[in-house]
């Protein structure tokens, strides 16, 4: 079987977008950007998403949230905010892969389908050897999907103009972990 390609789309969530409980600058763009790229003609075999998916976090929400280990409540499973931006809402993903029910988790290689398939085993099923990223934040669950895929052993390219950061300032530190850790980047982050 050759191997494939896939587009996954990490937290594209209304609560990660502006007017969110936990909105990150450029969310929306980002989201509307990669809604454009859905409508064309992308060349990706599979797209699949991630969520964040909130019941009970324990420390990972705090009324005193540090946002770096602990954040104000979001993306709470039965709230609007759990669910994909408008933009998004409409999209046929393949599959999507929903994390962090009872503890934080950043990287999409920790959530599970509806079905309970992790993210590795659905992408090795349909043959994946290439993953572009996008989507919400940079600096975290992006991050933390792109590193994991990479260990994983999946080719991985961030595409970094569809993607917003929590905390630009780390945006430098972000970079020099993904090409330490083999992923590759594509385009220029949103405000250089």
């Amino acid at each position: 079987m050759s191997q494939t390609k896939a587009l996954i789309v990490v937290d594209v969530q209304r609560d990660f977008c502006e007017g969110g409980s936990l909105a990150v600058t450029g969310g929306a763009a980002v989201a509307e950007a990669i809604s454009a790229l859905l409508a064309g003609d992308h060349g990706y075999d599979h797209v699949v998403a991630t969520r964040d998916h909130h019941i009970d976090p324990g420390s990972h929400f705090s009324d005193d949230p540090d946002f770096v280990d602990s954040w104000p409540a979001h993306c709470v499973v039965g709230t609007p905010g759990v669910e994909l931006h408008d933009e998004l809402s409409n999209r046929d993903f393949d599959e999507i892969f929903d994390k962090g029910e009872h503890a934080a988790a950043y990287s999409g290689f920790e959530g599970k389908s509806q079905g309970g398939e992790t993210l590795a085993a659905w992408l090795s099923e349909h043959g994946v050897g290439q993953i572009d990223i996008c989507g919400i934040a940079t600096d975290y669950c992006v991050r933390a999907t792109a590193l994991d895929a990479r260990l994983a052993g999946f080719n991985t390219t961030v595409l970094v103009d569809l993607t917003a950061a929590v905390a630009p300032e780390r945006l430098a530190e972000t970079l020099t972990a993904f090409e330490q850790a083999g992923v590759a980047v594509k385009g220029q982050p949103q405000g250089q």
